[in-house]
């Protein structure tokens, strides 16, 4: 699975690990809910971009 980075404060939004409690492991960024944040900084998924593997 592709991992995404907060363009913000760099934070790696990787689906393998999810994010914490609230978003399950192997959950693909595209399926985080509308209002997801950056759980470093607070921004939204606009924030985010694709990384390159």
């Amino acid at each position: 699975m592709t991992k995404w980075q907060c363009t913000v404060c760099g934070y790696i939004y990787d689906p393998a690990q999810g994010d914490g409690d609230e978003i399950p492991a192997g959950t693909a960024f595209e399926d985080l809910p509308e209002d997801w944040v950056c759980p470093e900084c607070g921004v939204g998924k606009e924030f985010f971009e694709e990384m390159e593997e």
